[in-house]
C-alpha cells in the first residue's frame, strides 16, 4: 500500500467557466506533481486552473539525472512543454485564458521559474565555488552551455527559496513581470538564507517579499501522519514549534 500524502482530488472532474486564469509548478529537486497540492487545490478553489509535471529525471520516482547539469538545463524546457500542452492539445484547454499566465517554482523549481522568466543562470559563478570532482561543476566547466528556454507567455511568478547561487543583480535585471518571493530563515546548506536574501534584495522592480521564520521544507504540503513517519526530513520543520499548517492557510 503507498503512502498517504493527504492529497484529494476529483479525476476527470469537469471544467466549468472560461477565461480562467493558469498557473503552471515546477517542484523541487527529486520532488513531484504533488508536492505542492494544498497551494494548487487553493488556486484551484480559487478559480485558478493549475498544472504541474514531474521533471524528467529529477523526481521521486526517477533521480537519475538528480545531479546532472542536462536537469538544470531541461528543466525550463520542461515548463514550456507543459504550458503548450495546456493551451494546444489538453482537452479543455479553449477554458484558460493566454493572458493570464502565472508560474510557482520552488527550490529548484525556483531556479527554474527565475531561468524561465528571464534570468539566464550564471553557470560559471556557480562553478566557481565547487572543488574539482562535482559532477555538475565538472560539466559547467567541459563544455558550453547553451541557452535555457524562456518563455513571454508567463505574465507573473511567485518564487519561493530558489537555490541562490546562479542568479545576480545583472541577470536577475532581466526578469520584466511582477514577482512575489518567499524565502525561509532557517537555511538547509545549498540554499542559505544569506543566498535567497541576497536574490530578494538583486530582483529588479518592487517585488512583494515574504521573510518566514521556519526551515526550506516548509513550502511543501502539510504532512500527513503516514508521509511524516516516512520522510521525516522534509515533514520536520525548524523551529520545532513552527506550525506548516497555519502558515500555509497565510502562504496559500
Amino acid at each position: 500500500m503507498g503512502v498517504d500524502f493527504g492529497l484529494s482530488g476529483v479525476k476527470d472532474c469537469p471544467d466549468t467557466g472560461a477565461k480562467l486564469p493558469l498557473v503552471i509548478i515546477s517542484h523541487g529537486y527529486v520532488g513531484w506533481f504533488g508536492g505542492h497540492h494544498d497551494t494548487a487545490a487553493a488556486l484551484a478553489d480559487a478559480g485558478f486552473v493549475v498544472a504541474a509535471i514531474n521533471h524528467p529525471g529529477d523526481n521521486a520516482k526517477d533521480s537519475s539525472k538528480k545531479d546532472d547539469l542536462s536537469s538544470y538545463l531541461e528543466r525550463p524546457a520542461d515548463m514550456v512543454r507543459l504550458l503548450d500542452f495546456v493551451l494546444h492539445d489538453w482537452k479543455d484547454g479553449a477554458v484558460v485564458d493566454p493572458g493570464k499566465i502565472g508560474l510557482f517554482g520552488f527550490s529548484k523549481g525556483g531556479y527554474t521559474a527565475l531561468a524561465l522568466i528571464g534570468a539566464a543562470p550564471d553557470f560559471g559563478r556557480y562553478a566557481s565555488g565547487c572543488p574539482d570532482g562535482v559532477k555538475i561543476c565538472d560539466q559547467i566547466r567541459g563544455g558550453d552551455i547553451p541557452a535555457l528556454a524562456q518563455d513571454a507567455r508567463i505574465r507573473a511568478a511567485v518564487i519561493a527559496d530558489p537555490i541562490p547561487a546562479f542568479f545576480t543583480q545583472s541577470n536577475l535585471a532581466a526578469i520584466k513581470i511582477p514577482v512575489q518571493f518567499w524565502r525561509a530563515e532557517v537555511g538547509i546548506g545549498i540554499i542559505d538564507p544569506e543566498g535567497t536574501a541576497r536574490v530578494a534584495r538583486a530582483l529588479p522592480g518592487k517585488p512583494e517579499i515574504h521573510n518566514v521564520p521556519a526551515s526550506h521544507f516548509a513550502f511543501l504540503a502539510p504532512c500527513s501522519p503516514q508521509l511524516r513517519a516516512a520522510l521525516p526530513r522534509i515533514c520536520t520543520d525548524k523551529p520545532a514549534e513552527f506550525d506548516r499548517s497555519v502558515f500555509h492557510r497565510e502562504f496559500n
